[in-house]
């Protein structure tokens, strides 16, 4: 048996895999199981192995980027799902406290990538953000919505589209800020600028927001002068940073969403001082991020070096932890369990069925990357220990309604 062989023997028990090695020699691992997929995979040469051996997750992507990891049963979808699905989060055994090798690998593990000092901070968005607007309106949904969705199944039923579930997202998080009239939010992290068009259509509140991609910013002023509010809904290249610095008191809601992960952890109460700095004495913000639910960990080499430099997910504790000292409140945590999976799914089911059009921007070698990419969040999302937080924060305990009625109420006067 193969290196390859004896780890997938020991990983693979639900569903099955076959391996073909570049001699024709084949090794079969795993059961045939309901609800697990069947798949088979091609090495092209021998060194395949040896490149996943030293760096499992950034070998196997690399080796698949350059089409020397074939998969020939299923595809690249189903063969990460079935390696996380047979090592879930929530699998039972004895517990055990992590030696203290891999709390210092942990600990150290791109400690450098993370530290995002205003300049680098640019560059990694840039890296992700500003390779072009026309990739993203090829997977994303209508209004560009690049972060989770929410599923409300049981109100839409099983077919409800991608679009749905994200003008669903956004009415779930005005909702949370409890938003009136006149108000001035502040929107860290503004994406295409769909957010901050809503929650002005929505409520007539006026926005500012802010992003540090090229390309994003250019979009977003663009919608906002399509629909003839860019008086009322402003758009900035500037960092966070910068901004409460100049602007101190001056929003009476924050909204972020899917930015925090970018923020990097030695910067976590920079972040929060921030933050708070900007609102005024009764403001609430809503902070929207992947998380992890255990605890602190790392990035792993592909994301670091391919997707997110920079980028690192945050615990639940360590992001609490973080806005603790600028006195913060907590006054809402949801955890999005499954969301983001189903949000995966839909953006890998576009990006496959654009593949012609992406080869054509990029490369084949591009797109092999991204659909590793989302195959791989997709699996954290089903079977590993990624989720979405909702955080909501006030700077006052009085100022927002004393039980949560109000969030679905007003999501259903958004709705109508």
């Amino acid at each position: 048996m193969s290196i390859l062989g004896r780890f997938l023997k020991s990983v693979v028990e639900k569903g099955s895999i076959t391996v073909t090695h570049p001699d024709g020699e084949t090794e079969a691992f795993g059961t045939p199981t309901a609800g697990y997929p069947d798949v088979g995979i091609r090495l092209a040469d021998k060194n395949v192995v040896r490149q996943i051996l030293l760096d499992p997750r950034l070998g196997a992507a690399e080796t698949f980027m350059d089409g020397r990891l074939i998969v020939e049963k299923g595809d690249i979808m189903q063969l990460v799902q079935l390696l996380r699905a047979n090592k879930p989060f929530e699998r039972g055994g004895k517990l055990k406290d992590p030696g203290v090798l891999k709390k210092m690998r942990d600990h150290m593990a791109g400690s450098l990538d993370r530290i995002n000092l205003l300049g680098r901070s640019k560059s990694n968005v840039a890296h992700h953000y500003d390779i072009g607007n026309d990739l993203y309106e090829l997977f994303l949904d209508e209004d560009l919505q690049y972060s989770c969705a929410y599923w409300d199944f049981d109100k839409h039923g099983p077919d409800m589209s991608l679009e749905q579930a994200q003008e669903d997202k956004k009415a779930h998080i005005a909702a949370k800020l409890d938003l009136k009239a006149g108000q001035r939010v502040l929107d860290i992290g503004c994406g295409w600028g769909g957010m901050a068009l809503y929650l002005h259509r929505k409520t007539g509140v006026e926005i500012l927001g802010i992003t540090l991609s090229e390309e994003q910013l250019k979009k977003a002023r663009e919608r906002a002068e399509k629909e003839g509010v860019a008086d009322k809904v402003k758009f900035e290249l500037i960092d966070y940073r910068d901004l409460a610095r100049r602007e101190a008191g001056a929003f009476d809601r924050i909204v972020s969403v899917g930015m925090f992960e970018h923020v990097g952890t030695p910067q976590f109460r920079t972040f929060f001082r921030s933050c708070a700095n900007l609102m005024t004495d009764e403001g609430v913000m809503l902070l929207h991020t992947i998380g992890r639910m255990g605890g602190p960990g790392t990035t792993d080499a592909f994301t670091r070096k391919y997707i997110f430099p920079g980028g690192y997910i945050p615990a639940l504790s360590e992001t609490v932890e973080a806005s603790e000292p600028y006195r913060l409140i907590a006054t809402d945590v949801e955890n999005l369990r499954l969301h983001y999976a189903f949000t995966l799914r839909e953006w890998y089911k576009r990006t496959v069925q654009s593949r012609e059009k992406i080869v054509a921007l990029y490369d084949e070698r591009f797109y092999r990357m991204w659909i590793f990419y989302l195959a791989g969040a997709t699996a954290a999302f089903e079977n590993g220990g990624m989720c979405n937080y909702q955080i909501q924060y006030s700077r006052s305990r009085r100022t927002l309604p004393l039980t949560r009625d109000y969030i679905g109420e007003t999501e259903k006067n958004l709705a109508g």
